[in-house]
């Protein structure tokens, strides 16, 4: 099991750039789950899964479904943490698919597909769990030292948000051994309940409570000259 070291050597830290907020939307009480699917920003409100238009900043359509914490997306279908278990959601129908059990039984925080696999938050044991879609099983675990409150990939970093007190972060971690490389400090009273990258520049992070979805910009890649070092690499590159 990977665990984050007790001392964090030459970890990057920056304040959030919040590009855009969006919201609050009529009858959203909450934002429990966020992912992106190219086109729309697709957030988790309890009992609905809403597509977001990011240009426009309006909802486009809703699915009833349960919807309940973090949400992801595999190129086809949708994934949403319902309790104790994953949904796998058709996005035209809403029609569920199939179900496999979530690793924290109901504890769970996050969610993101990567390397042909669902990574899982599990909020306050501060763990995220690589899951095998088809059966659920954990393939592997990771220690954080925050409550981990959403997941995402980009460009081969893992990266969660965190909310304790009044304090979020969003932080790139490595995946080997849970050891924080970088860290964006969120502003005091802002919290994210869901964490999606768009692939490119920003991320997309949910808002809790203030029923809001806030757009952060992504922090700038520092690479070394000539060898293209600088960015975490995918766990399947070795």
């Amino acid at each position: 099991m990977a665990s984050p070291n007790d001392e964090v050597t030459n970890m990057k830290r920056s304040h959030a750039e919040i590009i855009r907020e969006y919201g609050p939307f009529p009858g959203v009480d909450g934002v429990h789950g966020v992912t992106f699917d190219g086109q729309h920003v697709w957030y988790a409100s309890g009992d609905k899964l809403n597509a977001l238009d990011p240009e426009r900043g309006t909802t486009v359509r809703s699915l009833d479904v349960a919807a309940h914490a973090g949400t992801a997306f595999d190129g086809r279908h949708l994934f949403q943490i319902v309790e104790d278990r994953i949904e796998k959601i058709d996005p035209e129908s809403g029609r569920v698919l199939a179900t496999i059990p979530a690793p924290g039984g109901g504890a769970d925080s996050g969610l993101a597909w990567a390397e042909g696999t669902l990574w899982v938050g599990q909020y306050r044991e501060r763990k995220i769990h690589q899951i095998d879609p088809e059966s659920g099983a954990v393939l592997r675990t990771i220690e954080s030292n925050r409550f981990v409150t959403g997941v995402t990939w980009v460009d081969g970093e893992l990266w969660h948000g965190t909310w304790e007190a009044d304090e979020s972060e969003l932080r790139h971690i490595d995946p080997r051994t849970g050891q924080v490389l970088e860290q964006v400090d969120m502003p005091p009273g802002v919290g994210v309940s869901g964490l999606e990258s768009d692939g490119h520049d920003r991320f997309y992070c949910g808002g809790g409570n203030s029923g809001k979805l806030r757009a952060v910009r992504r922090p700038a890649r520092v690479r070394a000259s000539g060898d293209g070092a600088g960015a975490t690499p995918d766990p399947a590159d070795g």
